[in-house]
């Protein structure tokens, strides 16, 4: 059974990118295929919990190889876009340098939900669970039109 939402979607005004694909860049260093996220829509006021989200279309790299005549959007991929968001959020906000490379440290209590095909946007929920100097935790959930497709636990540490 999902767990509840992080947040409720559909009370934000997610029509903005507050933060756009140029500035997530600056903070993370995935390039070109692992550029996993486009912006940010959302970032709560005490700074706990954030939207961010993914524009997917047929035409991307991974689409005529997974599935061929169908594409699904890899659920590591979506992993990754959230570790993404996370990592952003992290240096953004609790990081004493924020030129510092994060690794994914592990995943918990990983599920999905649901099959993500293009083209798409997924909005990607995290929210601050456990932040030191040198690792965080943050629960992450992915959604499409509102249905919960991927909820997981992230964990990430300073490398």
């Amino acid at each position: 059974m999902p767990s509840q939402p992080l947040v409720d979607l559909a009370s934000l005004d997610l029509s903005r990118v507050l933060v756009g694909a140029e500035e997530v860049r600056r903070l993370c260093l995935q390039r070109n295929r692992f550029a996993m996220l486009d912006g940010i829509l959302h970032i709560a006021e005490d700074r706990s919990l954030l939207v961010g989200f993914k524009d997917l279309s047929k035409d991307d790299w991974w689409a005529p190889d997974h599935i061929p005549g169908r594409p699904i959007f890899p659920g590591v991929l979506q992993l990754e876009a959230a570790a993404q968001l996370a990592t952003w959020h992290f240096l953004s906000f609790h990081a004493t340098d924020p030129s510092q490379f994060v690794g994914f440290g592990g995943l918990n209590e990983t599920r999905f939900r649901g099959v993500v095909t293009p083209p798409a946007r997924l909005l990607l929920v995290a929210k601050s669970m456990r932040v030191r100097q040198s690792m965080f935790t943050y629960a992450a959930q992915a959604y499409v039109e509102g249905k919960l497709v991927m909820e997981t636990e992230i964990l990430g540490v300073i490398v």
